[in-house]
């Protein structure tokens, strides 16, 4: 592949693998390889893996390492200003991740951020959002994560912990947030959130075609035998989904009368419901109701989200 063009490297750390691509300029994925994550093994040997995986990609490709402008990484945790990354589900506390990085790759300028700043970063450069100068984005997954987008840059604010949209307390909840407090988005519009309600209304002896659904068993419900029953006027399904949306539509009428975005774009495996999702109940909480505001889309990258964000953060 050689030559004048330049390539970024994208690096897309889960909690069960860690996925690295090729990036042209253009945000197309041109090559791509991964491995598990090693959580049990600690943070050195998943650094040493990701190290071991960019130069595979770099011979594979008969690419220099002068030719990639700049490797990122999205992490499914927080970063802070000095560059540690701290994460629940990896086990890692304060841990010193761009040093370690850039001592992997000395040649190379490398970044990182949270994963759904990363996904947000995509859409923006290659996807749902692409062109604006304003977006935000939900993923709607196992949590509620955000990202903002301003001229092009993602948006972590003063101590890298702005855009945690997920945890914006909204209201007060029957069970506390995974960070300790109560009324988190997250709790009221994450996948878990509406497996827990309504299973929560279903141990209350209400009847629902969710438990069919599940094989008549409460532990099986998933976020589809939700939605599959809404779409069948179950009654449960409805007072789930119904919770979900109003919470989802105050959350994005108050990002629209804090920032006034182009575009939101909802993300995650919740995303799928889309034609479910929204249907003009956010104008009820916008200030200004007979102005225009800002597009509700649905995300376009998918999977590929976080190799392309990553490799676009600066």
């Amino acid at each position: 592949i050689g030559g004048e063009v330049m390539y970024y490297i994208g690096i897309d750390i889960g909690g069960t693998g860690v996925q690295a691509g090729l990036v042209d300029e253009s945000g197309k994925i041109i090559f791509t390889n991964e491995c598990i994550t090693d959580v049990a093994a600690g943070f050195d040997k998943v650094m040493e893996d990701i190290n071991i995986m960019v130069r595979d990609l770099l011979k594979e490709n008969d690419i220099k390492i002068s030719d990639i402008k700049s490797i990122g990484c999205g992490v499914p945790g927080f970063i802070n200003k000095k560059g540690q990354v701290t994460c629940v589900n990896l086990n890692w506390k304060s841990e010193e991740f761009i040093k370690t990085l850039q001592s992997k790759f000395p040649e190379v300028k490398v970044y990182a951020d949270n994963d759904a700043t990363v996904a947000a970063l995509a859409e923006a450069k290659a996807g749902s959002m692409k062109g604006c100068d304003v977006g935000v984005m939900y993923t709607l997954g196992t949590g509620v994560g955000g990202g903002i987008i301003i001229n092009g840059k993602a948006f972590s604010g003063a101590h890298n912990m702005g855009s945690e949209l997920g945890h914006v307390i909204i209201d007060s909840n029957y069970y506390d947030c995974s960070c300790g407090n109560n009324g988190c988005l997250e709790t009221f519009c994450s996948a878990t959130a509406i497996i827990n309600y309504s299973k929560k209304l279903i141990s209350d002896g209400r009847n629902s075609k969710i438990l069919e659904f599940a094989n008549n068993d409460i532990d099986n419900v998933n976020a589809k035998n939700i939605f599959d029953a809404y779409r069948e006027n179950d009654e449960v399904a409805v007072e789930t989904i119904n919770r979900f949306k109003e919470y989802l539509a105050k959350s994005i009428a108050s990002i629209i009368n804090t920032i006034d975005p182009e575009i939101i774009s909802i993300g995650g495996g919740i995303s799928r419901s889309g034609d479910i999702i929204l249907d003009g109940i956010v104008r009820k909480y916008v200030v200004f109701k007979e102005e225009e505001f800002a597009d509700i889309v649905i995300a376009t990258l998918g999977a590929d989200a976080g190799i392309v964000g990553a490799a676009f953060l600066s």
